[in-house]
This record gives structure tokens, sequence and C-alpha cells, in this order.
């Protein structure tokens, strides 16, 4: 059984940094990307970043947070906060082949349960 938790989230000031982490199992890592998503109050789920399966490809990331955020594997460290960073996180897993994950939602078929970040301006 494909299991996902996220954490690591919480209050930090705007310019701060917090570090999410995964907590994955289940599944054969060798085959499945990972990827970070967030949804913000009354707004649409945005993908973040993703990693290829194996962890041996490409991480991309959404302009946004170009700079900012660093995904390793299974955690995203997160930099220079902003305001408009707050969301709830969320990571998922889904099978995929290939050095290069795809940035897209439908391509992640296991999710895990948010953590909320909040920054403060």
């Amino acid at each position: 059984e494909v299991q996902l938790q996220a954490s690591g989230g919480g209050l930090v000031q705007a310019g701060g940094s917090l570090r999410l982490s995964c907590e994955a199992s289940g599944f054969d890592f060798e085959e499945y990307a990972v990827g970070w998503f967030r949804q913000a109050p009354g707004k649409e789920r945005e993908m973040v970043s993703c990693s290829s399966a194996g962890g041996d490809g490409s991480i991309r990331y959404v302009d946004s947070v170009k700079g900012r955020f660093t995904q390793s594997g299974y955690r995203l460290q997160m930099d220079s906060l902003k305001p408009e960073d707050t969301a709830v996180y969320y990571c998922a897993v889904g099978r995929q082949y290939g050095h290069r994950c795809l940035m897209a939602s439908h391509a992640y078929g296991y999710w895990g349960r948010g953590t909320l970040v909040t920054v403060s301006s």
C-alpha cells in the first residue's frame, strides 16, 4: 500500500525558510517520480516541482519558485519565502519512465496528506 505524508510546514516570516519532507513507503522508488504541489485558499492546486523516478534525472520547478525552492528527492527546501507561498503543500508520486518528470497533476496517482505553510508579511 502506497503511503505518503508531508511534514515540516509551519508559520514563517517573509524571507524565511522551511524544509518539507515527504515520508513515503509501499512502492518502488526507482519507478515512481515524486512531485510537490500546493493549494492556497480559494485557488486551484498548483504543481511546484518534481523529481524523476530513481532520482537520477531532472528536477523541474514552476517559474514562481525557481531560484528559491530546491527539491532533493522527497524533500523540498523553501528559501526566501513570500506571503504568496502560503498554501497547503502536498507530495505525490506517480509511475513514470524516463529522466524527465512530468509537471502535470494527472501523472501522479498517489497523494499524501498535506502540510500547511503560512508566510507572514
